[in-house]
């Protein structure tokens, strides 16, 4: 279980190629001349946390660079970033150093010099090993990239891979999805994360169903693919351990585990968001904006919120559930909350969630619908605490734990394994 001085740097690099048809997320197109700025504001933003760190005084155990895509920025740039990073916090002999890429973005020199300059995890945006299957979500590149990029990663001494897989794109079949499961395992990863293909409001690819160019994602086809990846991944040793995620074992994420465990990260670049001391705050989603904050020497946080009691519980709860391995309420102020036992008994009876003792986690079924059990769970804790002072809420119990809810989606999109 976490330990409380879990703590680790979220480094969010804005720039790709081209806008994939299913991607909702913040992103500028890459030129040179704004890559280059944008590094220089970055180490600006470094040089501000330094100077007031908001960590405690200890080594951080994980870095991680997300996007968008990382490797869109050279493998001098990414090095140059980390080792500012470094100098600023300190980090773990035994850190986990992760950079995402996509497969066409890197070569086996770039990918030499990342390792050799510190990062120790790969994490690679296969998506799919169906050409078809790519094109017709607008995702660049080729299965062929995939293997060769895990090849040169290998070659370049990163034994720390992972690999990004989605169901349910259009015109994905159980025999095409296991097709790509067989061609990932021959790979040999140490990480794989499966998650099903959504529709984001504003995307191509809501755009693209409306005209009825692709159908939208059937939800009984996801649920048959999920259960053939859970099969398939286990037989071949991997455990899973979240609800999108799996790992051989020793190689779990351990920068995402701050996520779903309360641990503590700060996060840099436009739209990051952090969870530090008890306060949630995230970075102006603009980089003209982002720019001109750090030109005078302010952090561009553009939302900051303190958190209560209750939603401090409500989040440890709502994240922690994502685990296969649940979550201890007795490390939590949960139990101190007088209506949580009673939405825990109906959601067992119900087959959603399990409970062992004082641990309680989703079934199988329940991982299904992990956003509506979570607010049926957590809208106990809109009773006041046992023996404990009027609390200050900054919203109502119950509507804090829906936030959380909703929340955990996107949350989990920015934590990207």
């Amino acid at each position: 279980m976490r330990q409380a001085t879990d703590q680790g740097l979220y480094i969010h690099v804005p720039f790709c190629h081209q806008r994939c048809h299913f991607c909702a997320f913040y992103l500028e197109i890459h030129h040179q001349r704004a890559a280059a700025a944008f590094v220089d504001s970055l180490l600006t933003e470094l040089r501000l946390y330094a100077e007031d760190s908001p960590f405690e005084a200890h080594p951080l155990g994980s870095i991680y660079f997300g996007g968008g895509t990382p490797t869109t920025l050279d493998a001098l740039q990414l090095t140059r970033i980390l080792s500012a990073a470094v100098d600023a916090f300190g980090l773990a002999s035994d850190a986990e150093v992760t950079v995402e890429a996509h497969p066409g973005s890197v070569t086996a020199e770039s990918v030499r010099i990342l390792r050799s300059g510190g990062f120790t995890r790969l994490s690679l945006g296969a998506e799919s090993m169906n050409q078809i299957e790519l094109d017709r979500v607008g995702r660049p590149g080729s299965p062929l990239n995939t293997r060769q990029v895990v090849t040169t990663a290998r070659d370049a001494g990163f034994e720390n891979i992972n690999l990004d897989l989605m169901y349910g794109l259009p015109g994905q079949t159980v025999e095409s999805w296991n097709r790509s499961l067989q061609e990932i395992l021959a790979l040999n990863p140490t990480h794989l994360s499966c998650y099903a293909l959504t529709v984001e409001d504003g995307t191509a690819l809501q755009a693209a169903i409306r005209r009825g160019m692709v159908p939208a994602p059937d939800e009984s086809r996801q649920n048959e693919l999920e259960d053939l990846a859970e099969t398939t991944l286990t037989e071949a040793g991997y455990r899973r351990y979240e609800i999108a995620n799996y790992c051989l074992p020793g190689f779990a994420s351990r920068h995402n585990r701050l996520h779903w465990t309360g641990g503590h990260y700060l996060g840099l670049g436009p739209s990051a968001q952090s969870y530090v001391g008890g306060r949630r705050f995230g970075n102006v989603s603009n980089l003209t904006a982002y720019h001109s904050s750090l030109q005078r020497n302010q952090l561009p946080v553009s939302e900051s919120e303190p958190l209560s009691r209750a939603r401090q519980a409500c989040d440890r709860l709502t994240f922690g559930l994502r685990l296969t391995e649940g979550v201890a309420l007795d490390e939590t102020e949960a139990l101190s909350f007088s209506g949580l036992a009673d939405s825990i008994a109906t959601l067992v009876a119900e087959g959603l969630l399990e409970c062992n003792g004082k641990v309680v986690r989703l079934s199988s079924s329940g991982r299904r619908y992990a956003d509506t059990v979570a607010v049926a769970l957590l809208a106990g804790l809109e009773e006041t605490p046992y023996g404990a002072d009027a609390l200050d809420f900054s919203a109502p119990p119950r509507q804090q734990c829906r936030a959380a809810a909703n929340d955990m989606r996107a949350e989990h999109k920015a934590a990207s394994p």
